[in-house]
C-alpha cells in the first residue's frame, strides 16, 4: 500500500468514527443513510429524501403489518418543517407501535424522540367522526440548516384490498426510495409503473423488492401537471396463487370493481314514502326532465356537508348511509348525497347510478389498474331522454344518455361539472354493466366570460366608467365562490383590489353583483374612476392602455425553458372596451391587430375609431389539453404575444 493510501485510510476511518462517535445514538440504518453522498442541488430545493423505505409483511390470515424508515437532510431555513414524523392508522381496526423519530445535528449529541413528543390528531378536522387519525412528531422548531431527521414506525392495518401503491417520491430529491413485500409461501405480486420506464423487482423466494435511486427534483411551475403524474409510481396486486380475482380484495378488471361497489351502494338507496314525498314536493313545479332533475339537485346540494366515517376497515367508507336516513337527519357526505338523490329520482321513475371518481386531479385515476383505491369522490350518472340536452351528457354504449352531476359541489349546478372532475377516468356502478369511463369535458363556450367597459378619458388622463361582466359554466364558479365565500365589506375590496392591478389608485364608485345559480351564469355590474390613468407627455401626447383590467385567471408563459407539460382548461373570453377621447385630442399611435391560431388556442385584437372612440376588442380561446415540454415553444410564443398585445398603449395627440 502506498502512503497516499495509507493517509485516504486513516482520514476515511477518522471520519467514520467522527459521524457514527455522533451519531451513536440514532439505529444504524438511519446512520447509514446520513453518510450517503448528497448532490448538489439549485438553491430553492429546500430538502433532500436520503432515505424513503416502506416494508409491507403479510401473513397467511391476510393482516398486513407495514414498516416504515424515512430520513431528510434539511437544505434551507425553509427545509425545517420536513422535520415531521406522520403515521396513519384506523382507530377501529388498527394499531400503531412506537413512533420513534431523531435529528442528527450538523453538531452535537443526536437529538432523540418518543412517546412524549407524540401528537395524536383526527386525520380530517372537517369531519365530524373519521376513524382514520394521525399520530404525528413535529421537530420543525428545534432544526436547523444542514441537520438530518429521521423516524420509524410500525402500523398494523387490516387489509381491505390485496393492493397497494408506492409514490416513489415527492417533489423533492430521493436518493434511496424502496418498497418491499413480504409475501406468505405461494402468493403471487405484480405491479404496474407509472411516469417512468417498467420498475422490474428483485425476488427473492416470496419476497418482493422495488427501488429507485438518485431521483432529481420536481419543478414547480405554473400551469403544470400535478405532482403524482409527474413523478414515478408503482401499483402493486398481490393474492394467493391461482386466486385470478375474489371479488372483494383483488378484482381482475374494472366490472368486477364494479359488481363490488354497486353491492356497496345499491342496498342502501332506500324509498319510502318520506323520500318520495319530498321528491315530489320538490318536483311539483317542474315541467320538464331536466326541470326535475334541476330541483331535486339542488336540495341535495344544499344539505349540510358532513361526514361521519365509521367501519372504514371494513368497508364502510365505500358504503353510503341509506338514503332515508340521509333525508331524515339533513347531512351527509358526497356518497350519501349521492345515494340520496338516486332514491329521489327513482321515486320518479328516473334511473341512475353512482359514480366513484378521484376529485382535485382530472389525470390521476389510471384505467390500467382496476382499484376502488384510486377513488376519493362520488357523483352520480343521472339516465336521460333524448329531449334533455346538457354539456355533461356522455353517451354510454349499454347504459344510454347519461347527465354527469357532482351532488356535493353546491357552486356548479345541474348540467355543468367542476373542472377538477372533467376529462377524468371514473367507475360508473352499475353491477355487470357498469366500469371505467371518461367523465365529459366541456366546452370553451361554456365556460365563457363576456365583459363590456365603457370609459371616459378626460384631458389630465383621468377614466370613470363601467365594467359588465357576464359569466358561465366554469368560469361562473369561480365568480359565484368569491361572492359566496367573503363578506360584503371583503368582497367590495376584493373588487377594487382586481381594478387597481391595472388601473392604480382605482376607485370603486358602486357595484351589483347577480348569481343565478340554476343558470350557471354570474354578472358582475362594476362603477370605478382612476386619476391618472393615463401619462401625459409634454402637454401634448396622451399615452394609456386600453387594457384597463385583467383577463379571469390570467397567466403567462415567459420561462425560456420548461421541465413539464402545460395544461391548459376549457375556457372562452370577450371583452369590448370603448374609450370616449377628451374632444382635443386624436389618436396619433395604435398598436398592430393580432390574429393568432394555434392547436390549443386562439387570441385575436382588434382597434377602431368611430365619433371621437377607440373601441378595443379581445378574445381569447383555449381548448382543455396538455402540452409535451418538446412543444413548449408554441405555447410559449403564444403566451408571448398575448402578453405584448396586452401591453401594448395607444397614443393621443393634442390637437392644434
Amino acid at each position: 500500500m502506498t502512503k497516499r493510501s495509507q493517509l485516504i485510510l486513516v482520514f476515511l476511518l477518522a471520519f467514520s468514527t467522527t459521524i457514527f462517535g455522533a451519531f451513536d445514538r440514532a439505529p444504524s440504518w438511519l446512520q447509514s443513510a446520513a453518510t450517503q453522498r448528497v448532490p448538489s442541488y439549485e438553491k430553492d430545493v429546500i430538502g433532500v429524501v436520503l432515505l424513503d423505505e416502506q416494508v409491507v409483511t403479510v401473513d397467511r390470515s391476510g393482516k398486513i403489518v407495514t414498516e416504515e424508515r424515512y430520513a431528510v437532510k434539511i437544505l434551507t431555513k425553509e427545509g425545517r418543517d420536513l422535520a415531521v414524523a406522520r403515521a396513519s392508522y384506523l382507530v377501529s381496526a388498527g394499531k400503531v407501535g412506537d413512533l420513534e423519530a431523531w435529528t442528527l445535528p450538523v453538531s452535537g449529541q443526536v437529538k432523540e424522540w418518543g412517546k412524549k413528543d407524540v401528537v395524536d390528531l383526527i386525520a380530517d378536522p372537517d369531519d365530524v367522526y373519521n376513524e382514520h387519525r394521525l399520530k404525528i412528531i413535529n421537530a420543525s422548531d428545534t432544526v436547523s440548516v444542514g441537520d438530518i431527521f429521521g423516524y420509524s414506525v410500525t402500523i398494523e392495518n387490516p387489509p381491505l384490498f390485496y393492493q397497494d401503491i408506492w409514490q416513489f417520491q415527492g417533489a423533492l430529491p430521493v436518493l434511496t426510495s424502496r418498497y418491499t413485500l413480504n409475501l406468505p409461501s405461494g402468493w403471487q405480486a405484480d405491479s404496474l409503473t407509472f411516469n417512468a420506464d417498467n420498475i422490474v423487482p428483485s425476488v427473492n423466494g416470496s419476497t418482493y423488492t422495488w427501488q429507485m435511486n438518485y431521483l432529481a427534483p420536481v419543478a414547480l411551475e405554473p400551469m403544470s401537471p400535478s405532482v403524482v403524474n409527474l413523478v414515478p409510481f408503482i401499483a402493486v396486486n398481490f393474492k394467493p396463487a391461482g386466486n385470478e380475482s375474489d371479488g372483494v380484495r383483488s378484482f381482475a378488471n374494472w366490472q368486477d370493481v364494479s359488481k363490488w361497489s354497486s353491492g356497496m351502494y345499491d342496498p342502501q338507496v332506500v324509498v319510502n314514502d318520506e323520500v318520495a314525498g319530498k321528491a315530489r314536493e320538490l318536483t311539483a313545479g317542474a315541467e320538464t326532465e331536466l326541470d326535475k332533475i334541476r330541483a331535486i339537485g339542488k336540495f341535495v346540494q344544499n344539505l349540510q356537508y358532513i361526514s361521519i366515517d365509521i367501519g372504514v376497515a371494513y368497508g364502510n367508507g365505500y358504503r353510503p348511509k341509506p338514503s332515508d336516513r340521509v333525508l331524515n337527519r339533513g347531512y351527509g357526505d358526497c356518497k350519501d348525497k349521492a345515494n340520496l338523490m338516486r332514491a329521489m329520482l327513482r321515486s320518479l321513475k328516473i334511473d341512475s347510478y353512482p359514480v366513484a371518481i378521484y376529485s382535485g386531479d382530472p389525470t390521476f385515476v389510471k384505467k390500467e389498474w382496476p382499484s376502488p383505491r384510486q377513488f376519493n369522490h362520488c357523483i352520480i350518472a343521472v339516465v336521460v331522454g333524448k329531449e334533455t340536452e346538457a354539456e355533461t351528457i356522455i353517451e354510454h354504449p349499454t347504459l344510454g344518455r347519461l347527465l354527469i352531476f357532482d351532488a356535493t359541489d353546491d357552486m356548479t349546478p345541474v348540467g355543468d361539472l367542476p373542472d377538477y372532475l372533467q376529462g377524468s377516468q371514473a367507475l360508473i356502478m352499475a353491477g355487470e354493466q357498469g366500469g371505467i369511463f371518461e367523465m365529459p369535458i366541456t366546452s370553451p363556450e361554456a365556460n365563457a366570460l363576456d365583459r363590456q367597459v365603457n370609459v371616459k378619458l378626460d384631458v389630465t388622463g383621468a377614466i370613470a366608467g363601467s365594467i359588465v361582466e357576464k359569466s358561465k359554466g366554469q368560469s361562473s364558479k369561480y365568480e359565484r365562490a368569491l361572492y359566496r365565500s367573503l363578506s360584503a365589506t371583503d368582497y367590495s375590496k376584493s373588487i377594487e383590489q382586481w381594478l387597481t392591478r391595472g388601473a392604480t389608485a382605482a376607485k370603486l364608485e358602486s357595484m351589483t353583483p347577480s348569481d343565478d345559480h340554476a343558470g350557471a351564469s354570474f354578472k358582475l355590474d362594476v362603477k370605478f374612476s382612476a386619476p391618472s390613468y393615463g401619462q401625459l407627455m409634454q402637454g401634448r401626447l396622451l399615452v394609456f392602455k386600453p387594457t384597463i383590467v385583467s383577463r379571469s385567471r390570467s397567466i403567462y408563459l415567459t420561462d425560456k425553458e420548461r421541465k413539464n407539460p402545460v395544461v391548459l382548461d376549457s375556457m372562452s373570453f370577450k371583452e369590448s372596451a370603448v374609450f370616449e377621447l377628451p374632444s382635443n385630442f386624436s389618436v396619433d399611435e395604435m398598436p398592430e391587430s393580432v390574429d393568432i391560431k394555434t392547436d390549443f388556442g386562439s387570441y385575436k385584437t382588434t382597434y377602431k375609431v368611430e365619433d371621437s372612440k377607440l373601441v378595443f376588442t379581445r378574445e381569447m380561446m383555449t381548448e382543455r389539453t396538455e402540452i409535451p415540454v418538446k412543444d413548449y415553444e408554441k405555447v410559449r410564443d403564444f403566451f408571448g404575444k398575448v402578453l405584448n398585445a396586452e401591453n401594448s398603449p395607444v397614443v393621443l395627440l393634442r390637437n392644434n
